[in-house]
């Protein structure tokens, strides 16, 4: 039987959660020390710790990685890693840790999440980290508001994560870790694995995409974000039910699954694609689906700056594998979904298929067309809309 792809840079998934009988006893003992407030795109990362998910990484990253990183994508051991991750504070917190401190990480409202055992201190050049990773440093980016946002100070060390926050109690059935989808892959017999990220409900744009992954592997894991988003997004839960209805009526049963992560998005396009396959790879996926403006934001990047990143890379810089998939859309003369591979007509037979375009019609209490997205789904958006009237 086909072997699932190996975690990145690792034989072995490394969770940095805690044992469930130690928990308690950490938390306990973590309210003696000096707290280190997180972001919330920093608490998102320390769940993707916790799961796994961020696999060979131990902690918090040091100056060196951080660099690395940055400049060429690689951590100071060579190891390929595209998006930095570490966590900031203010200039007196880190003025009075000092090296080989225990600190307790916290949410916004002082929630231990976890324990830091600071191994060095160490100030980032802001702006060439948003040129590095955003391509801009222009302020409206939310990625690179949130790195100018940053403590002057970064505080790097092997962490202890003590909770996972209320993802697994909110997202029961949904929220799965590494090891527990590459054992539901072995159990289903599955070894070719595209993973289909999404922020979004699926519209009929997205399930072409998900459908060309399923022909080519043995099943697609369908992974939406459930971390912070931008202002205008759905909220996960609605974005499950509708995935939900679609999956049920529209995929041969046994050839998706539904799951959910922790992660905060940061829109960074090309290196946000790249940081999606990498941790892909820990989930036990061997593909992942690159589509249009993939992770992009607003026009900071070109429509498929996420699939030409790929070719970039030094051989063996990851396993997995993009599936790169032009535009889809739904072609009146080719009478069904279509990409610009497959259909030869022109603009004037297109209909262009997009989330916002789609939200614009429930706002404005449009008709959607059945083109635009399978009518069980639009039920469900339709009444998420009309609940904000």
């Amino acid at each position: 039987m086909a072997q699932l792809v190996p975690p990145h840079g690792s034989p072995t998934l490394k969770p940095l959660l805690a044992p469930e009988p130690d928990r308690a006893a950490g938390l306990e003992r973590a309210k003696a020390l000096k707290a280190v407030p997180l972001s919330s795109r920093e608490v998102s990362d320390l769940f993707m710790f916790a799961m796994g998910a961020y696999t060979p990484l131990d902690g918090f990253m040091g100056e060196a990685d951080w660099r690395g990183a940055c400049v060429d994508m690689k951590l100071a051991d060579g190891l390929f890693w595209p998006i930095p991750i570490t966590a900031s504070c203010t200039k007196d917190l880190g003025d009075s840790i000092a090296i080989g401190d225990d600190v307790a990480l916290t949410d916004a409202d002082g929630a231990i999440l976890g324990v830091l055992t600071v191994s060095e201190k160490y100030g980032i050049d802001k702006a060439l980290e948003c040129q590095s990773v955003y391509g801009t440093t222009d302020p409206k980016h939310p990625g690179v508001e949130k790195v100018m946002g940053q403590g002057p100070v970064n505080l790097a060390g092997k962490i202890v994560a003590l909770s996972e926050g209320h993802f697994p109690e909110t997202y029961k059935g949904l929220y799965y870790r590494p090891a527990e989808t590459r054992a539901m892959f072995e159990k289903l017999g599955w070894s070719r694995i595209a993973a289909f990220q999404t922020r979004n409900p699926m519209h009929r744009s997205h399930e072409h995409l998900a459908k060309i992954a399923i022909e080519v592997g043995d099943g697609v894991l369908i992974h939406q974000v459930l971390g912070a988003l931008k202002p205008g997004d759905i909220p996960a839960d609605v974005r499950v039910d509708a995935i939900n209805v679609l999956v049920e009526n529209y995929f041969v049963e046994g050839t998706a699954v539904q799951a959910g992560y922790p992660i905060e998005m940061r829109y960074a396009g090309p290196r946000e694609a790249l940081l999606h396959a990498l941790f892909r790879q820990n989930f036990g996926c061997s593909h992942l689906v690159v589509g249009r403006d993939h992770a992009g934001v607003g026009s900071y990047y070109g429509p498929f700056d996420a699939h030409h990143i790929f070719d970039t890379l030094d051989e063996g810089s990851l396993v997995i594998q993009p599936l790169k998939i032009d535009i889809t859309f739904y072609c009146n003369k080719c009478d069904g979904m279509a990409t610009g591979k497959t259909c030869p007509h022109g603009e004037e037979d297109r209909l262009n298929i997009s989330g916002t375009r789609l939200r614009e019609m429930f706002a404005n209490h449009e008709t959607v067309p059945a083109e635009f997205s399978r009518p069980e789904v639009v039920e469900v958006l339709q009444a998420y809309y009309d609940s904000l009237d």
